[in-house]
């Protein structure tokens, strides 16, 4: 290996400081979340069992919170389908990710916390499953695990590449530091040819940057909510024949806003947010402002209707199923927005608010399609009234929105064929 970069100095001394420094808020979550005590030792390295009993020789797949995980699973059962015998480690960095996972990967794939990435952690998991290759999801990249993986001749490919364009403001600036370690990386699989640039500008040789397209906006092998009787039941009972729309992984101060506008367009309004652990300041909210408001771990049938509030994880896909209009959460009050494709693939139409920095060009290319609406808050109400009104105009809306996603038909084939998934051992 070349001689170790300078920011590596600066990251050793800093990593630390940044551990001690975050742990409090890290454990806040952990608790609030449900993770602590989970296998917590995972996080540093140590696991239970014998280690003559891992899949040594298995891809990883690395995903960091809910979203990315899920497209881990979803590439994860893809290749599955092409090779039967493939094997897996899935490591994630959340407990959210790993519990939501926890009852959905396939069986023989072994589900992990990633470890923190100093050098002495990253060298004990490289040792312990002894990986055939390391496959990032999205955009995490860890300098030692970087480097070990090099020492060792594992390739460590990223795939499904997204920078937002903060993000791509933040690295631009700080590329002296991060390209020491981004050149490291194996093959690059970015969404978008504009993508490629900033790539290019951070480390990564131009012939290891492939455009492949979005594994999160590919229809193909997408895998539809279910129609869930229970769910069914609580939307009819709360609902009382009104038209259904979802607020979507709203963030806070979004709810009050977004159930405002559901019920003065007539309709009855289920809220999904982010964050379920929110459920209590969410339903103290909209309970201040005189609604009532039913939790979804507590369910019970109330007289005169009520705001159903989402609290669980991983039931997002199952819960759209029962909708039908989705609002996509921060893109109103906050900066950035939620992915749209899933209820897109769902066949619902979609409205969100001016703050979709996060899914460009996707936001942009469904707006001038006419496959989604894009309105202030203050129009939103407008917007909901007449949609729900007009059947037609909101099938059309779907037509329209899927067109713009096939173009990224095969996206995760592409990316199996870049991971040299099924190629003969």
């Amino acid at each position: 290996m070349r001689g170790l970069p300078w920011p590596l100095w600066i990251y050793r001394v800093l990593l630390p400081v940044y551990v001690l420094v975050a742990f409090p808020a890290w454990w806040v979550r952990m608790v609030r979340r449900g993770g602590w005590g989970v296998d917590l030792w995972e996080r540093f390295a140590v696991y239970r069992g014998d280690a003559e009993f891992e899949p040594c020789g298995a891809v990883h797949v690395h995903a960091v919170s809910v979203g990315e995980a899920l497209l881990a699973l979803k590439l994860i059962r893809a290749w599955r389908e092409r090779d039967g015998g493939a094997r897996f480690v899935l490591a994630v960095a959340t407990a959210s990710a790993k519990r939501m996972l926890e009852g959905q990967v396939p069986e023989g794939v072994r589900l992990v916390y990633q470890p923190v990435d100093f050098r002495w952690a990253v060298r004990r998991y490289l040792d312990r499953f002894e990986p055939a290759q390391v496959v990032l999801v999205e955009g995490e990249m860890w300098p030692h695990l970087l480097l070990e993986c090099e020492r060792r001749g594992l390739p460590v490919r990223l795939v499904n590449a997204r920078m937002s364009p903060r993000s791509k403001r933040r690295y631009s600036r700080l590329a002296f530091l991060v390209r020491p370690f981004f050149r490291h990386l194996d093959r690059v699989a970015v969404q978008e040819p504009e993508d490629a640039e900033i790539w290019e500008h951070l480390g990564v040789a131009t012939g290891k940057i492939t455009v492949a397209g979005s594994m999160k906006f590919d229809p193909s092998g997408a895998v539809r909510g279910q129609q869930r009787e229970e769910f069914r039941k609580m939307v009819d009972e709360l609902g009382r024949g009104r038209r259904v729309v979802m607020a979507a992984s709203t963030h806070a101060g979004e709810e009050k806003l977004l159930v405002d506008a559901i019920h003065a367009a007539g309709a009855f309004a289920v809220v999904v947010p982010r964050h379920a652990e929110r459920r209590h300041e969410i339903a103290a909210e909209l309970e201040q402002d005189g609604k009532k408001v039913v939790l979804r771990s507590r369910y019970e049938a109330v007289p005169g209707g009520a705001v159903l509030v989402v609290d669980s994880t991983g039931e997002l896909k199952d819960w759209i199923e029962q909708v039908d209009l989705v609002i996509v959460g921060k893109s109103f009050l906050g900066t950035g927005g939620q992915n749209p494709a899933e209820a897109v693939m769902a066949g619902k139409a979609v409205v969100f608010g001016p703050h979709m920095e996060n899914f460009e060009p996707l936001a942009t290319s469904l707006v001038a399609a006419g496959g989604a609406r894009r309105v202030a808050a203050g129009e939103l109400q407008a917007a909901l009234t007449l949609l729900l009104a007009d059947d037609a105009a909101m099938a059309r809306m779907v037509t329209a929105a899927r067109g713009v996603l096939s173009r990224h038909e095969g996206a995760t084939q592409r990316l199996l064929d870049l991971l040299g998934a099924g190629d003969a051992k």
